[in-house]
């Protein structure tokens, strides 16, 4: 039998365990419904490194990620879900196998932002994080476009919090840029990696940073210079061992740094842009959103040397008005993007709003290579005042040209 250590400092005194709880060497602690009696209790349980077998481990990390979601949903404070325990239910459909992993990149972001919110008392966090890489590429192979635009979409949404999707969505740009500029597959692998896990050591407070209506606390900005090195940490303790993935995570604020391997200089770099880049786009209480248009450019011209190149091919590999983001075309009317285009500032779009201000509802995509109905400017996510229809968006899609 494989049992898998619990997070036993998120368990809660006096309510039942839906799990049995054992020892690692197989002795039974604490049986399904018992409670915790107390801080003393917990102590005990976790000097005996307290663990639950493997089915159990992952259900009970869905009914928390599940729990997570429903609450944000609610509107619930970042802070007070961040601090919730692990939940006392658990549904039989939290046990069908791989129900985590379905679907799509919402699907993604509710199990990463579970696992990046537990940090070091994630459960089982290799194994599952490695469905997820398998998952986000088999999803970013069969359609780039859909991909980048549900998680720009997601973006714009801070209900679903924002460490996730800035995780997924980095992990989405710098594949797709490292495939352009000719990295390995071993090389894009471990910059997966780290896209998906380098801020593990701030999730919360990256969330909380996201919808916070004044500046970074010295506190906070000393987590944000230091969180590099606390997500290294983190990730050792799962027993990480990879090289190039911590160095990948350790230097991602600082890709030039001395101290770093030169081999992942390149990953380093690209990781580095794309972080800024998703940054920029996402709005803040404190900022408006930067358009991607201008996120691009203001990092390309920001850029010096090799870096220029990679910005570049990053802005080639996403476009200039990536599918998800919002333009106001010539004729007065509000779109969003829907497809790349032959170039990175032709992209396909679907008016959303007419000149007049009014919602469109049939959904019909236009390439913006036609003077008529090319792009005047781009627009915030932020100012959009439109539900987008995903299906209708993708029947439209479905009608575009091949």
């Amino acid at each position: 039998m494989k049992y898998v250590p619990i997070p036993v400092a998120m368990l809660e005194i006096g309510q039942p365990l839906p799990v049995d709880i054992w020892s690692p060497a197989g002795q039974l602690l604490l049986r399904k419904g018992q409670p915790v009696v107390s801080a003393q209790h917990k102590e005990k349980l976790s000097a005996h490194d307290a663990s639950s077998t493997e089915s159990d481990a992952l259900a009970w990390q869905r009914s928390y990620e599940r729990m997570v979601h429903t609450l944000l949903r609610q509107g619930m404070d970042v802070e007070l879900v961040a601090r919730q325990p692990m939940p006392s239910e658990i549904r039989e459909s939290d046990y069908v196998v791989g129900k985590q992993l379905s679907g799509g990149w919402l699907d993604l972001q509710e199990v990463l932002r579970g696992i990046l919110y537990q940090g070091g008392l994630a459960i089982n966090p290799l194994e599952r994080l490695a469905g997820i890489e398998k998952k986000a590429l088999a999803l970013l192979q069969a359609d780039p476009d859909d991909s980048l635009f549900a998680l720009f979409q997601a973006l714009a949404d801070d209900t679903l919090g924002y460490c996730a999707t800035h995780a997924l969505l980095s992990a989405a740009v710098c594949e797709l840029t490292a495939q352009k500029i000719g990295l390995d597959t071993l090389q894009r692998e471990s910059l997966m990696h780290g896209a998906l896990t380098m801020n593990i050591g701030m999730a919360r407070d990256q969330d909380s940073l996201a919808r916070q209506s004044s500046e970074p606390t010295p506190w906070q900005r000393k987590l944000i210079k230091e969180h590099p090195q606390i997500s290294v940490d983190i990730l050792s303790g799962f027993g990480m061992d990879d090289p190039d993935h911590l160095d990948i995570v350790r230097w991602h604020h600082a890709p030039e740094s001395a101290e770093a391997l030169a081999r992942n200089m390149p990953s380093r770099r690209l990781l580095n842009l794309a972080d800024s880049f998703i940054a920029r786009t996402a709005a803040r209480k404190t900022r408006t959103s930067l358009s991607p248009v201008r996120a691009v450019k203001s990092m390309v011209l920001g850029a010096k040397g090799d870096a220029i190149g990679v910005g570049s091919a990053m802005a080639q590999s996403v476009g200039f008005y990536p599918p998800g983001s919002y333009v106001q075309l010539l004729n007065g009317e509000i779109a969003v993007a829907v497809q790349r285009g032959e170039r990175a500032n032709t992209p396909w779009v679907v008016a959303i709003i007419n000149k007049d201000g009014m919602p469109i509802n049939r959904y019909v995509a236009r390439e913006t290579t036609a003077v008529a109905q090319s792009i005047q400017s781009p627009v915030n996510f932020e100012s959009v005042r439109v539900a987008v229809n995903v299906e209708k968006v993708r029947r439209a899609r479905e009608r575009i040209p091949r």
